[in-house]
């Protein structure tokens, strides 16, 4: 839960760092995946709080899988939203699926060089640190601290494409990932999409700017993004939390492990309460996002969640964090309480 040393009119903060959203809720809505029958009142109350922080730029769905019946509460579940990080478990997942296939080329002890050549913006853990790492720390720190060196590192070894390519066969139409988190700070900076700016550059960048480069201000694009849909995002861990993506009980059991470690899952979830997932956030020419995608078990019921935000102007994702993190554990503990008593 930090953020970059970018400077704060351009954070780069691809990570949750907390806030809040909004909007009216729509029960039942979201396609053919988001079916149920109607959440508790109370459920309702509290998604219809948070959705109404931003009510044409948020998408939220709470869904008990239940297998005798669930419900579920949403707004705008379908509609494409900025995510940030959020979509750095499907990086994880295809590195996992890597490792099932090709265990001698894809092994979580194998060290990888940390240096400027890989390093990005956003990086609490290897920022200022150089050498060589085990993968497996690559892929904890990426999920459990969001740094984006350790992201581009995980993600130039799963592949864009194949990692895409998870995301075409999971069915999840709205979500979209860059080429790595340098390349997209470079995109946003002015640069051609797949151009990389360097460890240079975002220093640069950093410092106020890059001459001949004018700040790009479309955080959503088809070019180099972080994007989904609440919908999608309930439907990927649903799925993938179920194994479904994954040959070996092992690597599933290693998956829910690192999926387990993401900080906003202790700063709204109760202890006591298993739970897995990852937020997201940015900051970028007056564009702002939180998200928390993510499942947890109540008494043996999976919950699907996901909590989308988007904003222009006024605060930074950091002012609204609390207000946030408030409203998701709200809304979570509303639904703990529904399916407990």
């Amino acid at each position: 839960m930090q953020n970059t040393s970018i400077d704060p009119r351009r954070r780069l903060a691809l990570k949750l760092t907390a806030g809040s959203i909004a909007a009216t809720v729509l029960q039942g809505c979201g396609g053919a995946q988001a079916s149920g029958s109607t959440a508790p009142a109370t459920v309702q109350d509290a998604v219809a709080q948070f959705a109404a922080l931003a009510p044409s730029t948020s998408g939220v769905i709470l869904q008990s899988h239940a297998a005798s019946g669930g419900w579920i509460a949403s707004h705008h579940a379908d509609q494409q939203l900025f995510v940030g990080s959020a979509v750095k478990t499907f990086i994880l997942a295809q590195f996992l699926r890597d490792k099932e296939i090709s265990p001698d080329t894809t092994s979580e002890n194998a060290q990888v060089p940390v240096n400027d050549d890989v390093r990005s913006p956003g990086s609490p853990v290897f920022v200022n640190l150089s050498g060589t790492t085990p993968y497996r720390s690559v892929l904890e720190a990426m999920i459990t601290h969001s740094d984006n060196t350790a992201t581009d590192i995980a993600l130039a070894k799963a592949q864009p494409a194949r990692v895409r390519a998870l995301i075409r066969e999971a069915g999840l139409t709205r979500t979209r990932i860059p080429d790595s988190t340098r390349k997209l700070f470079s995109y946003l900076a002015g640069a051609p999409s797949g151009n990389d700016l360097g460890w240079a550059g975002m220093q640069a960048l950093d410092k106020g700017g890059l001459p001949g480069l004018t700040s790009r201000t479309d955080v959503i694009n088809d070019q180099q993004s972080m994007l989904s849909s609440a919908s999608d995002m309930v439907n990927w861990y649903r799925d993938s939390l179920a194994g479904k993506y994954f040959q070996k009980a092992e690597t599933l059991v290693e998956y829910k492990r690192i999926q387990a470690m993401a900080d906003a899952i202790w700063m709204t979830i109760p202890p006591e309460v298993p739970a897995f997932g990852k937020g997201g956030s940015i900051d970028w020419e007056g564009f702002h996002c939180l998200s928390f995608p993510g499942q947890m078990m109540v008494q043996g019921t999976p919950v699907g969640f996901c909590f989308i935000l988007n904003w222009m102007g006024g605060p930074s994702s950091v002012e609204r964090a609390p207000e946030f993190i408030a409203a998701i554990a709200k809304v979570l503990n509303h639904a703990i309480s529904a399916l407990t008593h």
